[in-house]
């Protein structure tokens, strides 16, 4: 069963090595063993539904606190420390387009607010109900998790909106096909929620993002379904999927999606490349990606990230073993980590190795063929776990994310990174912040910023220091002119910074979009923008 108030499955716990805890004090201090409340207890302060007896509503307490937080950090507090203040009123799991409608239709009959509902996955509080005077259902669409049609001439495949991910690949690959979309949250994440918030997955260069995967579908909104052609290509005006694609439920409930897919790739291999500091990894990726070379993934770990990845995979080892080669090979301290993935064609991977190996040695860079890659393959979807290990040995973890163009983004890494370094010092706290670059463009990089710092006895305060991190970090972000979210969405916690990006014309655009097609304002309010 998922975790009630953590990520993951409760049969499932990382392996939190002793030595990856004492790299962990060495830095920030030992964290303090702070219980957790105890499910029976937050059951208890959920309140009477307001919402009436139905057929298809699920009033159960356990069920409505299942359905309240997602996975950011106000989330984690609040279940952690036993104090969510707002559940839906009910939970409905509807099993066909019917129902969905009928929910649609008594919300705006009955005016209750509807929040979708895919994996509760969510890292910004797209699925946290408002407190408002005005009953809210959370619509699960977990029953809608069928391969619906496969069209294999080409290539695309027609899903029920509420499939996860393993279970829409194992769905495909009895067919011979990948959907190969691999946000880390894959294990849980629903095809719906990644359009709902414009995901992207880490083989993002060979499947694309979903934006490019997604080809059309149908939307339940209060004025009627909207339905999106699945059309290879149109210039019949405005595309209609880009409204819904980052919507957030706004507009409505996705029920299903026609997508792109590919053949099981015929060669698949992770690499990692380790250079002597990060001016040279830098160089050598940009290069790579400029020249248009066909790898599937790329990734730049800092020198930071590079040395706690090694120490918290609890493989000792492993870790003395890497540490001793790389320093004779004169890579000490400074030294960083490149990662990347060959998907496809055997002939063109292969080719595509001897590039990158030639670029990569131009830079002074060793090629890694066997282990790292394979560790870092192994433990993509895994390495969430560890944050429920270092919450309960008293350590707050949390990440933000943005993309800026090359000649900028190695500059916004140190000044974010200072920002965070120093945000608590008046608290005389210390921090271990470290950085990748994670989706490469041409012409700019993702910049992945994860930061984790003590927490507290007290739910307020550890929520406090968050803020002020949260807020330190963001503020640099905008002001140099980034996008406030890369891939994550908005929600709810980036929601103050989104005028900044849109402007007030924008913004005013967005929102009289989505009115148009919910006049009454009860589709997820309060996410993307604040009511006017």
């Amino acid at each position: 069963m998922k975790r009630w108030n953590g990520w993951g499955r409760e049969e499932y716990n990382y392996h939190f090595a002793p030595s990856a805890q004492a790299f962990v004090e060495r830095i920030v201090g030992r964290g303090q063993t702070i219980p957790d409340a105890s499910l029976e207890s937050v059951l208890k302060s959920v309140p009477r539904s307001r919402l009436p007896q139905h057929a298809l509503f699920n009033h159960d307490a356990e069920s409505r606190l299942r359905h309240a937080r997602g996975q950011s950090f106000p989330d984690w507090v609040a279940l952690r420390y036993g104090t969510v203040n707002t559940f839906p009123d009910a939970v409905a799991m509807p099993t066909n387009q019917d129902e969905v409608d009928e929910m649609v239709t008594l919300a705006s009959k009955e005016h209750f607010s509807i929040i979708p509902y895919g994996g509760g996955t969510s890292v910004v509080g797209h699925i946290n109900p408002e407190m408002s005077d005005t009953p809210t259902l959370t619509v699960d669409m977990g029953k809608f998790n069928q391969l619906l049609h496969l069209d294999a001439v080409s290539q695309r495949a027609t899903f029920g909106a509420g499939v996860r991910g393993p279970d829409m690949e194992d769905a495909l690959a009895a067919h011979g096909y990948r959907f190969g979309h691999y946000p880390q949250s894959h294990e849980f994440s629903t095809l719906g929620g990644w359009i709902a918030s414009r995901s992207v997955g880490t083989q993002c260069y060979y499947y694309g993002r979903i934006e490019q995967l997604f080809l059309g579908g149908l939307m339940h909104t209060p004025q009627g379904k909207l339905n999106l052609p699945a059309f290879s290509a149109s210039a019949a005006g405005p595309d209609l999927r880009h409204f819904v694609m980052g919507s957030e439920g706004r507009m409505g409930i996705i029920s299903e999606a026609t997508v792109r897919i590919a053949p099981i790739p015929e060669f698949e291999h992770f690499y990692a490349v380790f250079f002597p500091d990060w001016e040279c990894g830098f160089a050598a990726l940009r290069e790579i990606v400029q020249a248009r070379l066909d790898a599937s993934m790329l990734r730049l770990l800092d020198k930071f990230e590079t040395e706690t990845t090694l120490q918290l995979s609890g493989k000792d080892k492993l870790v003395n073993f890497a540490d001793k080669g790389l320093r004779l090979l004169k890579m000490g301290d400074e030294r960083c980590m490149m990662l990347f993935g060959l998907t496809g064609l055997e002939a063109v991977a292969r080719n595509t190795l001897q590039q990158i190996r030639h670029i990569t040695s131009q830079h002074h860079g060793f090629l890694e063929k066997s282990f790292i890659g394979k560790m870092w393959y192994d433990s993509r979807f895994t390495t969430p776990y560890l944050r429920n290990n270092l919450w309960e040995c008293g350590y707050a973890l949390d990440t933000l994310e943005t993309v800026f163009p090359w000649s900028q983004v190695a500059a916004v890494k140190d000044e974010i990174e200072h920002a965070l370094f120093t945000g608590l010092e008046a608290e005389n706290e210390k921090l271990i912040v470290f950085s990748h670059l994670s989706h490469m463009y041409t012409d700019g990089a993702s910049l992945y910023v994860t930061y984790l710092f003590r927490r507290t006895a007290d739910a307020d305060e550890t929520l406090e220091h968050w803020k002020k991190l949260k807020k330190a970090a963001s503020e640099v972000i905008v002001k140099n002119g980034g996008t406030i979210s890369h891939q994550h969405g908005v929600g709810v916690d980036h929601r103050p910074y989104l005028p900044l990006e849109k402007g007030e014309l924008g913004m005013l655009s967005m929102q009289n979009f989505y009115q148009t097609y919910d006049p009454e304002r009860i589709m997820n309010p309060g996410k993307l923008y604040e009511e006017r």
